[in-house]
């Protein structure tokens, strides 16, 4: 039984992976056909394989991934012209369209079967989730904002609260140094009342 490896990509098993997928492209297969290729040379699983691929190996082969798929192009139209036979009717005296040639049945499967291949559908969807989760995650920061913004507010009420608590402080002690500062200015005089008794008068 073959042991299913999940130490880390080498330098060549990226170079491998990436010229089987570019093959896989250019010759109209598929990259989960591609990436069984390589699980099985490598001793890993497809999965791991398409995995490697879509988050770091990809990117490193945007432009030979173009040019594969150039040359899919090329290839599939030089079959189907090859393919077409003679004595098929010709459509060139009946009325068309300004915009272009039309597309026959067998075109219009063709090029959702090489759409399909291609990748490029699991790609919309791949990206599409990406966006999604972005939306999610900008949505809890902005809940997350919000939720700050409402405490600062909060706490600038009460700091707000707190400042006018101090200032009416300030005022009545300022208030009782003034008096008190009038009371000691007064002239005290003491007298005797009519039991002896040493007593405050004012003047």
């Amino acid at each position: 039984m073959t042991t299913t490896r999940q130490d880390a990509w080498t330098q060549d098993e990226d170079l491998m992976l990436a010229e089987i997928v570019l093959r896989q492209i250019r010759e109209g297969g598929t990259q989960l056909a591609a990436f069984e290729e390589v699980g099985k040379k490598l001793s890993r699983t497809a999965a791991a394989c398409g995995f490697r691929w879509n988050s770091y190996v990809r990117k490193q082969y945007k432009s030979a991934i173009e040019m594969a798929k150039a040359q899919r192009k090329k290839i599939r139209k030089q079959e189907t012209e090859e393919s077409a036979e003679p004595s098929q009717p010709s459509f060139e005296n009946e009325s068309q369209p300004e915009a272009g040639v039309p597309l026959t049945f067998h075109e219009v499967i063709s090029f959702l079967k090489n759409y399909e291949n291609s990748g490029s559908a699991a790609d919309l969807k791949s990206e599409n989730e990406s966006l999604i989760k972005k939306i999610i995650n900008l949505e809890q920061q902005i809940e997350k904002l919000q939720a700050e913004k409402e405490t600062i507010h909060s706490n600038l009420k009460i700091v707000e609260e707190d400042y006018m608590m101090l200032i009416e402080m300030m005022e009545r002690a300022r208030n009782m140094a003034v008096l008190r500062d009038d009371e000691r200015s007064r002239k005290v005089k003491f007298q005797v009342d009519r039991n002896g008794n040493l007593e405050r008068a004012e003047k």
